[in-house]
Parts: C-alpha cells; structure tokens; sequence
C-alpha cells in the first residue's frame, strides 16, 4: 500500500554515498570508524580552530570557490553498503550544496548542506553508499562559488555484506546510473520501478527519492495535467501509480487530471463478451486477456477509486476483472492445478496463432512472471476492497490456490521458481529473479494477512533467500541483479520461454525486487 499522509516534494536534492580515508581513524562504536577532515586530502581550503564544538585538532574551512574540496581514502573489510555520516557547519542561511563522489563517480549531485544556525553548531548528515573490498576514495566538492560548509569528520559504519539495505542499494545504484531523464519512457517496467522506488522513500523518508519520482513524471505530464498518452493498452496504464503517488504527496491537481485520462478511458476500452478488458486495442490483441495485464490496470483502479471518491465503480471492476481473468486462465486440473496459463483469446475475430482450443483458447503454458503479475494485482487489489465486498471470497480463494501451487513448485535447491513454472525438471529451463521476487512478496503477505496458514512462511522465507543470492555490488559498488527474462510475449513453445534473453538490473527484476524486499525488511526479516 502506499497512500499516506501529504507530502511536499521539494526541488531534486541529492544525497547518496559518501566515504573516507584511511588515515588516523578513532573508532566510534562497534564497526563505525570515525575519519577525521583534517587530516583528508584538501584542496581550495585550510585546516582551521576559529569556532568551538569541533572534535580532533580542527576542521576543514572551505574556500568560497566551486570545485574546493576535500578527499578521503577509506579502507573497508570487504564490499557492502555502507552508512556514512558527515558532521558539518553552515552559519549562514543560504544552502551549499557539495557533489559526492565515490572512487571517482560522482553520487550525489548538488548534495544540501542548510544552515544550522551559527559556525558553532553542528549538524550530521546521513547517507548510504556500497564501498569495494579494499581502498576507496571519497571526495566532497562544493559546487557553488559559496563553497562548501566547514567539515569536521566522516563517520563511516562499515557493516557485513548481510546487512547491506539491498532497497536503498538498488535505488541509489540506479539514480546513479539513470537521471529521470534518461532513466526510460512512459510504460509499466518504469512505473513498477518507480512504485518499488516509492516504498522505499516511505521507509527511509530521503526526499531525492520521491524528488527523482516526480521528475520523471514531470516529463509527461504538463502544469494543467495534460499527457500525451491514448492508453490503447494495458501496459500504458501500470505508471499511472505514479501519478496517484504524487497527487497525494504533493497535493497538484495536475497528478489527478493526467490520472483521470485512464479511468475515464476504461469507460470505452474494448472488452470481451464477459467483461474482461482486452490487453490491447490492437487488431492482433482482438479478444486477448494476458495474466500480465491484471497488474497494469487493477491496482491503479482500486487505488484511483479510494483517492479520487470513485471506489463503487473501481472495487467492482477490479475485482471483477480478476475474477474474469481468473476463470479463463486458471488451470484446474492435473499436476499444475493451481497455476495460471500466460493469456487467453476469445474464440471469434481474429486467432492469435498459440491459441489451443483443447485448452480453453489458451497457450497452455505457465510463464512465471505472467502469474506473478496476477498474484501481485489480486493482493494490491485485496489491501483496499471492503471485507463486504460480494467478489471478495473469490478473490481470497485464488490467493490461497496461488500460494499452494507456488509452495508445491518451489525449487528445494534455490528456494526461486522456474521459468516455466511446472516443467522444472527439464533441463533447459532456469529459476527466474522477477517472478520468484513476485511470488516470494504474495506468499508473505498472504500469511501477513491471514489469507494463509503461517505455515507457508517458510516458502517466502526461502524465496528471500534465493532472490538475495542473485543480487551483489560490482566493482562500481553499484548493485547487480541477475538472471531476469525481459519483456516476453505470448507463444505456445516451451522452447520460446526458455529461451528468453536473461538480463542484468532489467526493470521488471528491480522493480519486483524492491517490493519483495520492502515487504520482507516490513515483516522483519
């Protein structure tokens, strides 16, 4: 869930890792070492004492010159995310902001330093940063002709690898490799990332992250709300999250009026003759209901409905959604009983050429990220629709058929899924990051809330476990996570799914994994 309280979103500040130097370092507290700035690498500034309450024998006066720095040279244990805290003073009322880099790539941008009221008192700001194995170098450079404030020291709280915040990795690497204007179009991966970005700005509460949120949106959508969008598919609709996220943090109508194209769109979007919205208008998606599209349009629903006074039509639609997806795709007999096939097509009009009529016009083939897709729609959908809500018993029975298939057609080795889900013993087939990220959230919060025994635990519990053993830092210090299919259409070839490109850090993998991992670390794990 993530409607909560307003909030302000200010300009795009920056703050990501910062690090330091191994010279005399005085330990603080267990796996903290204190580094102190005068005895860093400075250039454009002077070691000096004129103002009280500094630690060690002074602290670093920048000169009042862009490009003014101070460097540090850190030595850590072994790779991992790190906590560093940088103690500093600003008297004056004016902000000035310093670029962090860590082993020469610049993480922050334009990082804040406000005032805090005289030369004499001191604040500590907090950051995250991974660091290498070894010597790392960290360089703080003011980028105003006010230079920076004065440093006193860089506290660096060197944990293990297993107690890396692997979100904040995740999002920090990837601001640092995207800004919002680079970072990809108008479509449902960007949306999901973004989505799983948000969750983690309401655990942390780091204002870049919903800053970096709405520059993003801020591309599509103009001051009076308008979006170049036709919304002729599913897919196009996934982002409108983004855009409920900041109507309610920020309050501008604009949020709600670009959001209001798609609902008012749902009124005249093509179905099929029971109801079900067709994945797209497209003549070669005629009659088409992809498993995938369930998450692309019904949690924006539900949660457009609770935000804007619409919920009569948005509960009854997205639950009825579901439920007429689930009827058509459901397997409900043999071994997979339980799973979902990937899509359906209508018989009359157009044939889509995977359909098999033997199989109620389905592919009859379980894509794991496809079930994933409608697991996650059903338990978003089921956070806000009323406990009275007639489809409600149906929709709770598909998340407890959903949880047992995936318990039954859980690897025991990797605790992650298959790429096609029931066919795991054939040897051309690889467990899937996006999809066990996605199972591996569904099974937690169904035990969270009582759909399920508590016993199932234990299976999201695995999950975890085989999804964190795909993610690491690389020699950037920046996070990897592998073994993602890309985006895939629908076929009724085995050998079409397994033989998806698998990629590293694709969207649908991180925005899967941040809302797994945000579900976990809530949960306590």
């Amino acid at each position: 869930m993530f409607l909560l309280r307003r909030r302000v979103v200010v300009a795009a500040v920056a703050a990501t890792g910062l690090l330091i130097p191994a010279l005399p370092a005085v330990p603080a507290a267990a796996a903290v070492i204190r580094y102190e700035a005068e005895n860093a690498t400075i250039s454009q500034g002077s070691v000096a004492t004129n103002h009280t309450g500094f630690s060690g024998t002074g602290f670093v006066d920048y000169t009042n010159v862009a490009g003014s720095y101070v460097e540090w040279t850190v030595s850590a244990a072994q790779a991992g995310t790190a906590s560093l805290s940088l103690r500093y003073a600003n008297g004056t009322s004016t902000n000035r902001p310093m670029d962090i880099s860590v082993n020469g790539t610049v993480v922050a941008v334009d990082q804040p330093f406000g005032g805090t009221g005289s030369w004499d008192a001191w604040a500590i700001s907090t950051l995250t940063a991974g660091l290498l194995a070894g010597t790392n170098t960290v360089r703080a450079t003011a980028t105003t002709s006010n230079g920076g404030p004065n440093v006193d020291w860089l506290e660096v709280n060197d944990q293990p690898t297993a107690g890396t915040d692997w979100s904040v990795a995740v999002v920090e690497s990837t601001m640092a490799r995207f800004s919002p204007d680079t970072l990809g179009g108008w479509g449902y991966t960007r949306g999901l990332y973004l989505y799983g970005q948000y969750l983690v700005y309401q655990r942390t509460h780091d204002p870049r992250y919903l800053a970096y949120i709405k520059s993003w949106a801020d591309r599509f959508v103009d001051s009076s709300g308008n979006i170049s969008q036709s919304f002729n598919n599913l897919d196009s609709m996934q982002a409108g999250n983004v855009l409920l996220i900041l109507s309610r943090e920020t309050g501008q109508s604009r949020y709600r009026i670009a959001a209001q194209k798609i609902r008012t769109r749902l009124n005249t979007y093509p179905r099929t003759s029971d109801g079900g919205f067709w994945h797209s208008t497209s003549d070669t998606r005629q009659g088409q209901l992809w498993a995938d599209g369930t998450f692309m349009v019904n949690p924006f629903l539900i949660r457009y409905g609770q935000l804007f006074n619409d919920s009569t039509y948005a509960n009854d639609e997205a639950a009825r959604q579901l439920e007429v997806y689930g009827k058509h795709l459901f397997r409900t007999s043999g071994n997979a009983a339980g799973l979902l096939y990937h899509a359906y097509d209508e018989p009359g009009g157009l044939t889509a050429s995977w359909v098999h009529p033997e199989l109620g016009n389905t592919n009859g083939i379980s894509w794991c990220r496809a079930i994933g897709w409608y697991a996650m729609a059903t338990i978003d959908v089921l956070e806000i629709l009323p406990v009275t809500h007639p489809k409600r018993p149906v929709l709770l029975t598909n998340v407890q058929t959903l949880v047992n298939a995936f318990a039954r057609f859980q690897d025991p080795f990797t605790g992650r899924w298959f790429q096609v889900v029931d066919l795991g013993s054939n040897s051309n087939n690889w467990t899937e990051t996006s999809c066990s990220s996605m199972y591996t959230f569904t099974i937690s919060r169904a035990v969270e809330r009582g759909y399920v025994s508590s016993t199932f635990r234990t299976y999201a519990d695995r999950g975890y476990q085989g999804v964190l053993k795909r993610i690491s830092l690389g020699s950037d210090g920046r996070t990897n996570l592998t073994e993602i299919c890309i985006g895939t259409n629908v076929d009724d070839s085995t050998s079409f799914y397994f033989d998806r490109p698998r990629a590293t850090n694709d969207f649908h993998g991180l925005g899967a994994f941040l809302i797994m991992n945000e579900q976990m670390i809530r949960t306590g794990h």
